[in-house]
């Protein structure tokens, strides 16, 4: 019996490992533990309230917000990395509102790329420089953190148009992992600190601009920043409690 057990236990951890490099990792209590667990790593060069955990922002009050936005952003962790040939491969960005008329998910945006560009660790003064997308042959692309400099990317094809009197709920979710830089050159990925948090903004307009006031733009919530592994691991955001997702549980498929 000891020895079936032991057999049992060893191909449920098989089964594990191999959902997680088939891209398949996200699970209920992933979206739960991404919103209440501490960060794995806090990010670096960051001194807002998200860099120190998950935490709610408008929620499923978008305040008259017309618009949606899924975003992600990629730091360096604050303890440094001591990895140069590495990237980051992000793909399968989705975004999926609970509407309250239906009680039922409806999905808001989806690439499997994404865009986005370095921005100021910090965001001060929103300023931001161009970023190398690398396309990837598995899908969506790879980039790199840069000195002073995040990688704030978002769903292909801009902002999308939302009901902001029936938002009951709000999901994000990506895809993630680490990949090397030059496949000829060293492995190293066990030695890479890089972290991801998930988010997603509430916008006044679908070509509203961005203003230092903020006084257009607004975040539903940021998630739980997790680093970055060689196998693939799903990162998410919500605006739910987990008594709320568990009686409403939103898709986690790629699809």
């Amino acid at each position: 019996m000891k020895r079936g057990f032991l057999t049992l236990g060893f191909i449920c951890i098989l089964s594990l490992m191999t959902a997680q490099e088939a891209g398949l990792p996200n699970t209920l209590q992933t979206v739960i533990n991404d919103m209440r667990l501490p960060h794995e790593a806090r990010p670096r060069g960051v001194f807002h309230d998200w860099a120190r955990g998950p935490r709610m922002g408008k929620g499923n009050d978008p305040g008259g917000f017309a618009a949606f936005h899924a975003w992600g952003h990629v730091y360096e962790a604050a303890d440094g990395s001591g990895a140069q040939n590495v990237r980051v491969q992000i793909r399968n960005i989705r975004a999926y509102i609970l509407s309250k008329t239906t009680g039922e998910w409806r999905l808001l945006q989806s690439s499997e790329s994404v865009e986005g560009a370095h921005y100021r660790e910090d965001y001060a003064g929103n300023v931001s420089k161009p970023a190398e997308l690398r396309p990837e042959p598995s899908g969506g692309v790879s980039v790199t953190a840069d000195k002073g400099y995040n990688f704030h990317f978002w769903t292909a094809g801009g902002r999308s148009s939302i009901d902001p009197e029936d938002v009951a709920g709000v999901f994000t979710t990506v895809q993630a992992r680490l990949v090397l830089g030059d496949p000829a050159g060293p492995d190293e990925r066990d030695l890479a600190r890089y972290v991801l948090g998930m988010g997603g903004d509430y916008w006044l307009s679908l070509d509203a601009e961005w203003k230092e006031d903020w006084s257009t733009v607004g975040d539903a919530a940021i998630g739980r920043h997790k680093v970055v592994r060689p196998h693939w691991r799903s990162f998410n955001m919500t605006t739910l409690s987990a008594d709320e997702l568990r009686e409403n549980p939103p898709p986690l498929g790629a699809d």
